[in-house]
């Protein structure tokens, strides 16, 4: 087999998948949405006529950019703080820096919901109830992504070279203007990268604006759905779907071009992280690392501690919240849960593997990896109802839906390996008479268990906690643990909300066993505190 073959030999089922799964389920998206009878611009346009659902696209772009612009506010000085200061509990800061990440939408949402909302915890202690508000959603936002600004701030301020820190600051530069000068025109480019992707998933976000963005702040993707699932206007749907995509597209081209010119760091040059020196550091210390509890882990305590006073597991009456795990419907649950999330991560393995390899040396199926990324999960399932009506209620449609959102965090994540791995192992090992096949499995794969770890770590948060695309392609018998938490949610009364206290709890210590795979297990960085 010739050399070049064996790479387009691995792109074919990506690519394919790609092409089935999303690339034709779009253009029959547009095709919906495009009239046929001479009023195409017309119909183009008619979102931007109407209201209501101008007032959608709009505070869909609004709550997307005043997210990023409150992450980048609240994050840099904590990514500063991790990059530049030796304290203890550091790495383990770092650990569970991405734990909201890895968390269901709704999880979050009921969080926010148990912290913020009408008889939240801190309501009760005299803070403000932020239902019905703005606020609420962009809060929701931050708690998910606050840690992607955090993470790409510190790794980019730890490739900062110190020999032009330490040339400012003999030169009579304070560390202010040192910082402006020096720091920020070199990290610059990566919290773009990284607000760019901030700005995507807030667009494209559904389970938290369903649930926190209530009646006048829901999004246009929250939209989508109610035209589709309850009042059938598919050609509206796919108008504002099509608006949804142009857009998505322009970002992540701009998250391309910034990808393009940030060049590979040096890290022989680094400076080095020292212990906090004066009250002013240690203030900086204390604030930064209190803004993140404050964002990222009180909806999650708030959860716990809400069920704990509710009585939802010490009650021993014959309602009991805890019952709840008791039910089948929860077994139910919980069985399709790990069933059709360990397909789809088994799929989403051997696609997100076979696509890295294969983009190693290509650019272009490199940026192919992206297009799950630009696409909504509302819209992945609004496209495939479309295009594979009589798959309706199919089980591989709906793993393969999971699978196709997955698999690009296993393709990034073993990609970025294989870029710093020598070429010279293999080159050792194929002069040593190994074949190309047995390279692989002697020398590449195992360098790259690590990394295809965390990918497959990630992929399986995102498969358990996958919400949007389980409404729209699940049947009843189908429910997840998220669906059902839905259904809790919907329904009157103190008891229900009790229930998906409990649920919540319980996917929680699902995805914090995914936690554990990512970071705690996959980190790389030794614990010096």
């Amino acid at each position: 087999m010739r050399q070049g073959a064996a790479p387009l030999a691995l792109a074919g089922l990506p690519l394919a998948f790609l092409l089935v799964v999303l690339v034709a389920p779009a253009v029959r998206l547009v095709a919906e949405g495009w009239p046929t009878d001479g009023h195409s611009l017309q119909a183009l346009w008619a979102p931007w006529q109407d209201d209501y659902l101008r007032w959608r696209m709009v505070w869909s772009f609004l709550q997307a950019l005043l997210t990023c612009a409150a992450a980048l506010v609240l994050g840099l000085p904590l990514a500063w703080v991790l990059a530049r200061l030796e304290f203890r509990g550091r790495s383990l800061v770092l650990r569970a820096l991405m734990l909201p990440f890895v968390v269901p939408t709704l999880v979050a949402a009921l969080g926010v919901l148990t912290l913020m909302g009408p008889h939240g915890v801190l309501v009760q202690l005299g803070g403000p109830d932020l239902q019905g508000t703005a606020w609420l959603l962009l809060y929701g936002n931050l708690f998910f992504n606050l840690c992607v600004v955090v993470r790409a701030g510190t790794d980019a301020l730890e490739q900062v070279s110190a020999s032009r820190l330490a040339a400012a600051r003999t030169l009579g530069a304070s560390p202010w203007r040192a910082f402006w000068r020096v720091e920020w025109p070199a990290i610059a480019p990566w919290l773009m990268s990284a607000l760019c992707l901030v700005f995507l998933y807030c667009f494209a976000g559904f389970g938290l604006a369903l649930v926190l963005g209530g009646q006048r702040y829901a999004t246009v993707e929250v939209e989508i759905y109610t035209l589709v699932a309850h009042e059938l206007q598919l050609g509206q749907a796919a108008v504002l779907a099509l608006w949804m995509l142009m857009l998505t597209a322009l970002v992540a081209w701009g998250y391309a071009a910034i990808e393009r010119q940030l060049a590979t760091p040096g890290r022989a040059d680094r400076q080095p992280r020292r212990r906090p020196q004066g009250a002013g550091h240690w203030l900086l210390v204390v604030v930064a690392l209190g803004v993140y509890m404050l964002i990222c882990a009180l909806p999650l305590v708030a959860i716990a501690w809400k069920a704990i006073i509710s009585g939802a597991f010490f009650s021993g009456g014959e309602h009991a919240a805890w019952r709840v795990l008791l039910e089948e419907d929860t077994r139910m649950a919980l069985w399709n849960t790990l069933r059709f999330s360990f397909s789809a991560v088994v799929l989403a393995t051997v696609l997100g593997l076979a696509h890295a390899l294969a983009a190693r040396r290509s650019l272009a199926l490199r940026t192919l990896v992206f297009l799950p990324f630009l696409v909504s999960p509302v819209m992945v399932a609004f496209g495939l109802l479309l295009l594979y009506p009589s798959w309706t209620g199919n089980a591989l449609l709906l793993v393969c839906a999971y699978a196709l959102l997955a698999y690009p965090f296993v393709a990034k994540s073993v990609a970025s390996a294989l870029d710093s791995m020598p070429l010279y192992y293999l080159q050792a090992a194929r002069s040593l008479g190994a074949s190309p096949w047995r390279a692989f499995w002697r020398v590449t794969l195992p360098l790259l268990a690590p990394a295809l770890r965390r990918g497959v770590a990630f992929a399986a948060a995102t498969a358990v906690g996958e919400f949007a695309v389980s409404l729209f392609l699940s049947r009843p018998e189908w429910a997840t643990l998220t669906t059902l938490i839905y259904q809790h949610l919907g329904r009157p009364g103190a008891a229900n909300l009790d229930a998906a206290m409990v649920l919540a709890c319980l996917l929680m210590a699902l995805t914090m066993g995914t936690f554990a795979l990512i970071e705690w297990r996959g980190s790389r960085e030794p614990d010096h505190a």
